[in-house]
C-alpha cells in the first residue's frame, strides 16, 4: 500500500509543482524534477516524515525502477517515429554528420580538460577515470528533450533535425563508451581484451537494431488483424512493454557477450512501425496522450534519484564543474561547426548545440557499468551524478529558450489564451 501511496503522491506533487513554477515559465520537466528532489530521501525522507507521502530512502526509489525502464521505452519509441523515410531523405545526411561530430567533440573536450587536471594534480583523477568520463560526455537525455518539444508543441527546422540527432547519440555513445571503457579496463588490469572493446559493442548495436526491426514488422502485422482503434492502441502499448522486457535479455557465447540496448530496440520498433504501418501516425498520437502521466511520474522519480550528497565533496564539485563546462562547450561547438559544414540554416547553427545539453538516463547507465573499475568507479559515478543533477535542472530550460529563439516554439495566439481564460473563469463560478 505504501508504494501505491508514494506513486500517487509523487504524480500529484509533480503536477502541482508545474502550477507553482508556471509564473516563472519553466518547462514542466524541470518542475517534475524539483518535485522529485523535494519528496526524495534527502528532504522528506531525511526528516523521517515520508512514510506514504514520499520516498524515505533510495531503496524505495529503486523499487520503482521498472517505471523508468518502461517510460524510456515509450520515449525511444516516440523518437523512432521521427525517422520517416521521406524526412530522412531531407535531413538524414545532416543528422548523421552532426550527430557523430558533436558527440566526438564533447568527448575530446572533456578528455583534454581532465587530462590537464591529471597532469597538474595527478592525485585527483586517473587516466582510466578521465577516459571513461570523456565517453560518458557523449550521451544526451532524449527524455527531457522530447518532453520540452511535446509541452510547447515545438515544430520547425531545428526540432526536425534535433530529434534524429538525439536518437543517434545512443548508438554513437555506446561505441565511444565501449572503446574508451575497454581501454580504461586495460589500463587498470594490464590485459588487452579486443572482444570487449570492439566486438561486444558492435554486436549490441546490430542485435538491437535487428530485434527492433523484427518486432516493428510483427507489431504492424498484428495491428492489421484489428479494426478497433482502442484495440490497436492496446496492442501498441503492449508491444512497447514487451520490447523493453526482451531488451533486458543477455546471452554469452564463450567470451562474446550479446546484449541489447533498450533505447535502440524501442527506437527501431518505432522507426519500422511508422514507415510500414499506414495507421502509425494516429496510433503514435494516441500513444503519446496515454503516456503523458507515465512520463511525468518518470521525471519525478528521476528527481528523487538525484543524490544531493555529492555537493559535500569539494573535489567532486570541482571536477564536476570542469566536466560540465567542457562537455557543454564540446556539444555546442561540435554542433555549430558540423551544422555550418553541412550548410544548415543560421538558426540551427546557433541554437542546436544548446538543445543537446540535457543529460540523464543513458549517462547514468554508463556510470553504473563504470563501477566495474572498482574503487576508481566511485569518482566516475559521483561526478556523473553531479553533472546529471545540474543538467537535468537547467538543461530543459535552456532547450526551451533555444527552441523559442530559433522560432520553433510559437507564442500562444491571443484568441486561444482568451478562450482558456473564459473557461477558467466559468469554472470558478461553478458552486460546489
Amino acid at each position: 500500500m505504501n508504494i501505491l501511496l508514494s506513486v500517487s503522491f509523487a504524480l500529484l506533487t509533480g503536477l502541482l509543482m508545474t502550477r507553482v513554477f508556471k509564473p516563472f515559465k519553466l518547462p514542466a520537466v524541470t518542475a517534475y524534477l524539483i518535485a522529485g528532489v523535494l519528496i526524495g530521501p534527502y528532504f522528506l525522507g531525511g526528516i523521517h516524515i515520508a512514510n506514504g507521502v514520499g520516498f524515505a530512502n533510495m531503496e524505495e526509489v529503486a523499487s520503482l525502477s521498472v517505471i523508468g525502464q518502461v517510460a524510456l521505452g515509450f520515449i525511444a519509441f516516440s523518437i523512432g517515429s521521427e525517422f520517416r523515410l521521406e524526412e530522412l531523405k531531407k535531413i538524414g545526411k545532416q543528422a548523421f554528420i552532426i550527430g557523430i561530430f558533436q558527440a566526438l567533440t564533447a568527448t575530446l573536450f572533456v578528455d583534454l580538460a581532465l587530462l590537464a587536471v591529471y597532469m597538474l594534480m595527478p592525485g585527483k583523477i586517473t587516466l582510466p577515470q578521465l577516459l571513461t568520463l570523456g565517453a560518458i560526455a557523449t550521451a544526451t537525455a532524449p527524455a527531457a528533450t522530447l518532453m520540452v518539444v511535446r509541452q510547447y508543441k515545438a515544430n520547425g527546422p531545428l526540432t526536425k533535425l534535433l530529434l534524429p540527432i538525439v536518437a543517434l547519440d545512443d548508438a554513437v555513445g555506446l561505441i565511444v563508451f565501449a572503446i574508451s571503457f575497454g581501454i580504461a579496463k586495460t589500463l587498470v588490469s594490464g590485459t588487452i581484451d579486443l572482444v570487449s572493446i570492439i566486438v561486444n559493442p558492435l554486436l549490441e548495436i546490430i542485435c538491437s537494431l535487428l530485434l527492433g526491426t523484427i518486432l516493428g514488422w510483427l507489431l504492424t502485422q498484428i495491428e492489421k488483424m484489428f479494426n478497433s482503434n482502442t484495440n490497436r492502441l492496446n496492442i501498441t502499448i503492449s508491444f512497447v512493454v514487451l520490447t523493453v522486457a526482451l531488451s533486458s535479455l543477455k546471452f554469452e557465447i564463450g567470451s562474446i557477450h550479446i546484449g541489447f540496448s533498450s533505447l535502440l530496440v524501442c527506437m527501431m520498433l518505432g522507426t519500422v512501425f511508422c514507415n510500414i504501418c499506414p495507421l502509425s501516425e494516429e496510433m503514435m498520437e494516441r500513444s503519446d496522450k496515454w503516456t503523458s502521466p507515465l512520463l511525468a511520474l518518470f521525471f519525478v522519480i528521476s528527481g528523487a534519484e538525484l543524490e544531493l550528497n555529492v555537493f559535500t565533496d569539494v573535489a567532486i564539485v570541482g571536477i564536476g564543474v570542469i566536466y560540465i563546462l567542457f562537455r557543454s562547450l564540446g556539444k555546442y561547438y561540435g554542433a555549430f561547426i558540423s551544422a555550418k559544414a553541412t550548410k544548415c540554416e543560421s538558426q540551427i547553427c546557433k541554437y542546436l548545440g544548446i538543445t543537446l545539453l540535457p543529460q540523464a538516463g543513458v549517462a547514468l547507465g554508463m556510470c553504473t557499468t563504470a563501477m566495474q573499475l572498482g574503487e576508481q568507479g566511485n569518482l566516475i559515478r559521483n561526478i556523473t551524478l553531479f553533472a546529471v543533477l545540474i543538467y537535468e535542472l537547467f538543461g530543459p530550460m535552456m532547450t526551451k529558450r533555444a527552441l523559442t529563439a530559433a522560432g520553433d516554439i510559437k507564442p500562444i495566439p491571443e484568441h486561444i489564451k482568451n478562450r482558456r481564460m473564459l473557461k477558467i473563469e466559468e469554472l470558478k463560478k461553478v458552486k460546489p
